[in-house]
């Protein structure tokens, strides 16, 4: 209590000093309603962020039941009439307090990680090796994770932007007094993409902040060129179950998109998932058994507890396990703690799922974010 009431009271004192200048208008600047609206970003997947862009280098960016935000470019005046519940993001945005790990693919893959200098993850929970890289270094400070952040750190850094996963709506209080700092929050949302393309299209909502649209664009148009092979494929017929096991032996189960464009067909698709991009459940290994047993392809999710390595590990989460069709013929995978964090991915692990729809044989395949259980 004591640190959040010196955090408190330093934000109140740095908001005095420089007089809230970051989010006041300036005489004589821009009127927002006399800018003139110019395009809006193509988004050919994403529904959960809009970017539209005005005259004199303003773009608005609207997160679905996440709030407007208007980046003001460097120099740049804030326009006068500006609605109170758009926050504003002025440029250049060099300092950010990035508490979603699956965005630090994406400020990567635009050579942008330098504008991320506080970290929500410290060096040793990063995969993402240049952002453990760059705590090592002394480029990007540890700050507290996001249910627990270093206000007067974060305040020190002179940090413009936090970033943040759903996750904070768990602890509002920390949103709150981020904001009453005076430090703009921007809820990333790309995991309730509907399509699992366009969880990777969030990289133009990131590039947009930092002007890197060019950039952005060019990676995404790579991604689906190369992707688009494999989805232009008839689908395969192959059944595959995606899942992984509690502490309490009970089996958590998911929709996961990404098996349907790679030409596989999920063996659970009967359950009753509630329809949403993050669609999970648990049920007993007996219902997990009827529903699965004769799955062609059996992959683990080791997001949550570990990566496998041998089908013994397996087998000793549950006897009933040995009785499955794809346990008996070797064609049960694991996937790679790193595939969450590394958010553009997807594209190689649908790759990854395609080889072992099409291979003849499971031996010998060169993947990126699966394995087979040995």
């Amino acid at each position: 209590m004591m640190r959040l009431g010196r955090a408190a009271l330093l934000a109140v004192f740095l908001l005095l000093l420089c007089g809230c200048t970051r989010q006041k208008p300036e005489e004589g600047g821009a009127d927002w309603e006399s800018l003139e609206f110019e395009r809006s970003l193509e988004l050919l997947f994403a529904n959960q962020f809009s970017v539209d862009y005005y005259s004199g280098g303003y773009k608005k960016i609207t997160i679905r039941d996440g709030g407007e935000y208007l980046v003001v470019p460097e120099g740049a005046p804030v326009p006068s009439n500006l609605p109170e519940t758009t926050a504003v993001l002025q440029q250049p945005l060099d300092s950010i307090y990035l508490a979603a790990t699956s965005a630090m693919d994406l400020f990567r893959e635009l050579d942008a990680i330098d504008a991320i200098s506080l970290s929500g993850t410290d060096a040793s929970g990063w995969y993402i090796p240049e952002a453990r890289e760059a705590i090592e270094a002394g480029r990007m400070t540890y700050a507290g994770k996001y249910s627990a952040p270093d206000y007067e750190l974060i305040l020190a850094h002179g940090c413009d932007l936090a970033v943040e996963s759903t996750m904070i709506y768990h602890t509002p209080k920390v949103k709150e007094q981020l904001e009453r700092s005076g430090i703009p929050v921007l809820v990333e949302r790309s995991s309730y993409e509907g399509h699992p393309l366009g969880r990777m299209e969030w990289l133009k909502l990131y590039a947009a902040l930092l002007n890197k649209e060019d950039e952005a664009e060019a990676s995404f148009s790579g991604q689906m060129e190369t992707l688009s092979p494999i989805l232009e494929r008839e689908n395969t017929g192959k059944t595959v179950a995606f899942f992984y096991i509690t502490s309490n032996g009970a089996v958590s189960v998911r929709v996961p998109e990404s098996i349907w464009l790679a030409g596989g067909v999920y063996i659970l698709q009967d359950l009753p998932f509630d329809g949403s991009a993050k669609s999970t459940m648990n049920i007993q290994m007996e219902t997990f058994y009827e529903a699965a047993r004769d799955a062609d392809i059996l992959i683990y999710n080791s997001t949550i507890d570990g990566e496998l390595q041998t089908m013994k590990q397996l087998l000793d989460k549950g006897g009933l396990l040995q009785n499955f069709k794809a346990v008996q013929t070797g064609n049960v995978w694991c996937t790679g703690k790193n595939m969450f964090q590394e958010s553009l991915g997807l594209g190689s692990l649908i790759g990854d799922l395609h080889a072992i729809l099409t291979a003849d044989t499971p031996d010998g395949l060169n993947l990126t974010y699966l394995h087979r259980l040995s």
